[in-house]
């Protein structure tokens, strides 16, 4: 790619962002396309990695996001000693299968894990961009994928765009990948949906925890700006809803599990919770890019959150994207390999953290809690070679001024 080239990004999310903004950096006439009337997220928090956090090394932004970490080594908000002692992993009774601890996670992984509202990150990210780079209320349609003979062209509402890399990061359900390819059978229902809530929660400070029942799991974890986020999942049938409200259907199927659960369901509003269903890829895409059209994040491997690495994953794409921006073949091979991997490897533990059965449940529970004794480090070991990853490219921006909007 010259200085000169042009990039259309489809999707103003947290892939589609990091994409535009590592491309600008590196020298690209970058065009955001997002269709929604604004940047705001849909979605509540957003948890990242290490690894992620070593992709926006890259862009010049990790460090300021590792200030936004909870935890700081004994400092940060932490009102109790129980909420400084780490998290874990709990029963619906409150009992402890085992337990961990942010400062033995950051030491293992070289970092911490930086849980943040979404809406930050979108905005650090869209700041990056001079302010006539991002298009909202603009939908995209890829016209044509280009080749090495010619442009790839976007129709929007306003008139065809014609770029030298296009980048899909239109999400779950994308139109784009179905452009490119159409016989793919596309996102496959996890079997699972999700609620979300993040609201100020009054009372003493209490440790992070994911609570695993008969399919259903509860995670609470406090923010550094004193409020709380929470999420639920549970098995139904896609498509299902509340016949009264979510908030209620949170009460019948957690109100009664440990505190601080029903705290956090007294301080919820019913428009406080999100409802999504879970889908992902099942089958793996034959490459994550065509013609001169690159796929990131959800578009080209959309995986359940169970290992919490949907946005990380996308959030990498974007910063290799960039560094094998003239060879997209390249970007498929370092790419594709890893979030296969990573999706099936989400997509089992989904079945682990979701089963019903109660004999199930019970040697579930006793092989944890018995691992857990032998190894304190159990819950880590499911991250080695997820969170400890490195960007192919050095930080390139940290040495720089921030890059504003000028």
């Amino acid at each position: 790619m010259t200085q000169q080239s042009r990039a259309i990004v489809i999707g103003g999310g947290v892939g589609g962002l990091t994409a535009a903004a590592a491309l600008h950096l590196r020298g690209l006439r970058v065009t955001v396309l997002e269709r929604a009337p604004s940047l705001e997220p849909v979605g509540a928090a957003l948890s990242l990695a290490p690894n992620a956090l070593r992709a926006l090394d890259v862009i010049g932004i990790g460090g300021v996001l590792r200030g936004l970490a909870a935890w700081q080594g004994g400092g940060g908000t932490a009102r109790s000693s129980e909420a400084e002692s780490g998290g874990g992993l709990r029963t619906p009774g409150g009992r402890w299968l085992t337990r961990t601890s942010a400062a033995a996670a950051a030491e293992r992984f070289g970092g911490p894990l930086v849980l943040l509202p979404r809406a930050t990150l979108i905005d650090s990210l869209a700041a990056l961009l001079p302010p006539d780079a991002i298009r909202t209320a603009t939908t995209a349609r890829l016209a044509d994928p280009g080749d090495t003979g010619r442009p790839a062209r976007v129709t929007t509402s306003g008139g065809d765009l014609e770029a030298e890399l296009v980048v899909a990061a239109d999400g779950i359900h994308s139109d784009v990948r179905r452009t490119l390819f159409p016989r793919h059978p596309g996102p496959l229902y996890s079997g699972f949906t999700t609620w979300r809530v993040m609201i100020p929660v009054p009372g003493p400070a209490f440790a992070s925890h994911e609570t695993w029942g008969r399919g259903r799991i509860w995670g609470t974890h406090p923010l550094k700006d004193g409020r709380v986020y929470a999420y639920a999942a549970a098995v139904a049938p896609a498509g299902q809803r509340a016949s009264d409200d979510e908030k209620a259907e949170l009460l019948r199927r957690f109100g009664d599990w440990h505190d601080p659960i029903p705290a956090v369901l007294a301080a919820a509003r019913p428009e406080d919770v999100l409802r999504h269903d879970v889908h992902h890829l099942a089958e793996p895409l034959p490459a994550h890019h065509r013609g001169r059209v690159a796929l990131l994040g959800d578009a080209a491997h959309a995986m359940p959150p169970t290992l919490g690495q949907g946005g990380n994953q996308a959030i990498e794409d974007a910063i290799v994207l960039a560094h094998h921006c003239d060879d997209l073949a390249a970007y498929t091979a370092a790419r594709l390999p890893r979030t296969t991997a990573i999706t099936r490897q989400a997509v089992r533990t989904a079945r682990l953290n979701m089963m019903s059965g109660r004999a199930g449940v019970a040697v579930r529970n006793a092989a944890i809690a018995a691992l857990s004794k032998a190894s304190p480090a159990l819950l880590l070991r499911g991250f080695e070679g997820i969170a400890d990853w490195r960007p192919p490219q050095p930080p390139y921006a940290s040495d720089q001024a921030p890059v504003g909007n000028s």
